[in-house]
């Protein structure tokens, strides 16, 4: 008999009505779990286990956080059923582990199979219930879904694999598990103690705040600066020709654009050629999850953990394929499987036919999953509620846009016009003629309609001197956010007809910062700790978010994308059995420990520890009270009771002040002379500071 082990309820249900086509008995109810016939099916509640805390390695008291301890790197790490906000395992947790155990260790059980979502995280869950429960060797197998209708189920189940051959995806998800537990947990209590406020400090999302704050920082500081172009906007006809040279003015140069007009309109402008074409415009690519949650955002306003918990959704009902793929192209192998599904499409009424091309199957091109598709599973749209007929919707009519029979045909034009010798100017434009693919999925010609100018004729011209000005970057939005995520490392954006072998090469190598999987839940998170706030459809830093990615510069925690993606790069390289997880854990080890080290006193040029918050520093040169370390610097503890404002700010000109040179400070009245303040203009400089005749900290440049 097997042993079914589903990550949720809601698949377990699913399963059993996979198992209906398998056999005849019928699937009866118990504590727990149901059996009938060959199969028993139960489930875990996503995560039943999670790591121990500190403490459980430590010995010391539970909600005490002390530095004294830090960093913690356990030999060895250890699982525990996971405990509510109490400290207390969850009575249902307990249960259900139980019945997994007493399930597990049946004599008539002689198989057992991991039924965990099919990616990385799905694939440990159920191993550690199975690990943690099991006291004899039984044999271990695999149902992989790439989604939940009884069809596919019922063929999963006939070609299960054994659990060995997963071994690699295990160890990449153990790897990252160890991984963000040893940044999240050390990082995290280290920043907290050293400025007094919960800072949550982990792999990923320090890096996506950080990327918001920094474009926001740009924005906030950018100042616009005026420059003028030369353009010509005149009748030929009866219809406006706009003609703008790639020459460019600064604000002072005004008098250069005229004499640049004047050049210009001494000569006389003719259209050298017109050509058009006749063409067929693709389809765009089916969706990947981000690509589905930038378009949900863009035309919705939807939020990704809307769109993801949305999709989720249809997904356990059967009506989409695992939502979590970073994919936009489908398996080879599953031609025959699009063909059901086309089939089941055009019972709808949807002009669509299978067709077989690289722009839709690519195998170099998918890592676990293909692309979001909808299923053979057709939902009744009465049952479905707004948000679930919007995404279902979206995915659906991109599947009709891939396979539609009829193109979309089109006519292209180009028109040059040629400035004597002088310059030469191409003018594009886009009609569509037969709308095709494109009456299903949202398409806008990026080209204008053009003037009707035949070959020799004369374009009137008048190029006048139009001022302009600088604009700032915009805020990272929904689609924009996901694009920069997925490959930090990409300078310019490609266009739509370029090739997208460098992103899929991004995310193979692990470049990207979180994954799928992960990333709409650490923007969440992000969310919810007030580090950023999602309006409408853009993000923005948040006043919290502003003192964590200073907080840490001060520290000298560097959370950049370069340190995540190398980790990231590590756990990819687990996965293909390059490196150990022992050996990807001691890498984030060192890097983890080279902060402590940075923190701990060095001589006083060099020294950027800032102790720890509340730690008395000296007393103050104004009213003799305590000069303590407060979350934005050193000051008088003597405020509230005579109102001395005295203070030493934790950073000054972009140099964090340590501690060891304020106790100086107010010891003798100056500090030994510090390296690396940076001026307003950006250079560098050392300087001794000191307390003047009023207690103000200046410079002393003697």
């Amino acid at each position: 008999m097997k042993l079914i082990i589903a990550e949720k309820p809601s698949l377990a249900r699913n399963i059993i009505a996979g198992i209906a086509r398998l056999q005849d008995n019928q699937m009866v109810r118990r504590d727990g779990y149901y059996e009938g016939g060959d199969y028993v099916v139960t489930w875990v509640f996503g995560h039943l286990f999670s790591l121990a805390d500190i403490e459980d390695y430590t010995g010391t008291p539970v909600g005490k956080w002390t530095l004294d301890i830090l960093p913690c790197f356990p030999k060895e790490f250890k699982f525990a059923l996971k405990k509510n906000d109490k400290k207390e395992v969850d009575p249902g947790v307990k249960k259900q582990f139980n019945t997994i155990k007493y399930l597990c260790n049946r004599k008539d059980i002689d198989t057992i199979v991991n039924a965990g979502d099919a990616d990385r995280e799905g694939e440990i869950i159920v191993r550690l219930a199975v690990s943690h429960a099991l006291e004899s060797e039984k044999s271990f197998v695999r149902l992989w879904l790439p989604d939940q209708t009884p069809e596919t189920i019922s063929e999963g189940l006939g070609a299960m694999k054994d659990e060995g051959e997963y071994l690699s995806l295990a160890n990449e998800g153990f790897a990252r598990t160890y991984i963000d537990w040893l940044y999240g947990v050390n990082l995290t209590r280290f920043a907290t103690i050293k400025t007094g406020k919960l800072l949550r400090v982990g792999r990923v999302i320090v890096p996506i705040v950080k990327a918001i704050y920094d474009r926001d920082m740009e924005i906030r500081n950018f100042t616009p600066e005026k420059y003028y172009v030369i353009t010509s906007h005149e009748k030929t006809g009866d219809e406006f020709v706009d003609l703008t040279p790639k020459l460019r003015f600064t604000k002072d140069e005004y008098q250069k654009a005229l004499e640049a007009c004047e050049k210009y309109n001494g000569e006389t402008a003719t259209v050298s050629s017109v050509k058009t074409k006749k063409g067929t415009i693709s389809p765009p690519k089916l969706f990947s999850l981000s690509k589905l949650q930038s378009y949900l955002g863009k035309k919705y306003k939807m939020s990704m953990d809307d769109s993801l918990s949305t999709l989720q959704k249809l997904y356990e009902a059967g009506y989409v394929t695992y939502p979590r793929t970073n994919s936009e192209y489908l398996a080879t192998a599953e031609q025959g499987k699009m063909k059901s599904i086309i089939a089941s499409v055009a019972k709808m009424g949807y002009p669509v036919s299978f067709r077989f091309a690289k722009s839709i199957f690519d195998d170099s091109k998918i890592e676990s999953h293909s692309a979001l598709t909808p299923t053979y599973k057709i939902p009744n749209p009465k049952e479905l509620t707004e948000k679930e007929k919007q995404v279902y919707s979206t995915v659906l009519r991109r599947f009709v846009a891939v396979f539609c029979e009829e193109e979309c045909k089109s006519e292209s034009s180009e028109i040059k016009i040629k400035l004597g010798e002088l310059d030469e100017f191409t003018l594009k434009g886009t009609v569509i003629t037969q709308a095709g693919w494109t009456k299903f999925d949202d398409y806008t010609p990026k080209d204008k309609l053009l003037p009707k100018l035949s070959k020799g004729d004369t374009v009137n011209i008048d190029f006048k001197p139009q001022e302009k000005e600088t604009t700032p970057p915009k805020h990272y939005t929904i689609e924009t956010l996901n694009s920069y995520l997925k490959n930090p490392f990409k300078e310019d954006k490609q266009n739509a007809d370029e090739s997208d072998d460098e992103d899929y090469k991004a995310i193979f190598e692990g470049l990207e910062l979180g994954t799928e999987a992960t990333r709409t839940g650490i923007i969440e998170n992000a969310c919810k700790s007030a580090y950023i706030m999602l309006k409408k459809d853009s993000y923005y830093i948040l006043p919290d978010g502003e003192y964590l990615i200073e907080s840490l510069s001060q520290l000298g925690i560097s959370m950049d994308k370069y340190k995540t993606s190398q980790m990231g790069q590590a756990l990819k390289r687990v996965f293909r059995g390059e490196l150990s997880v022992e050996g990807s854990v001691s890498l984030a080890e060192k890097e983890i420990g080279e902060v402590f080290e940075s923190s701990r006193d060095k001589s006083p040029e060099m020294d950027i520890n800032i102790g720890v918050f509340g730690e008395v520093v000296g007393k103050c040169p104004l009213c003799e009270h305590d000069v303590i370390r407060t979350r934005f610097g050193y000051g008088c503890s003597g405020y509230k009771e005579n109102g001395c404002k005295f203070s030493v700010n934790k950073s000054i000109c972009k140099r964090t002040i340590s501690v060891s040179n304020v106790k100086m400070l107010l010891a003798t009245g100056k500090t030994s002379k510090i390296q690396g303040f940076t001026s307003k203009n950006g250079k560098s400089f050392d300087a001794v500071l000191k307390l003047d005749e009023n207690g103000k900290v200046v410079f002393d440049f003697s």
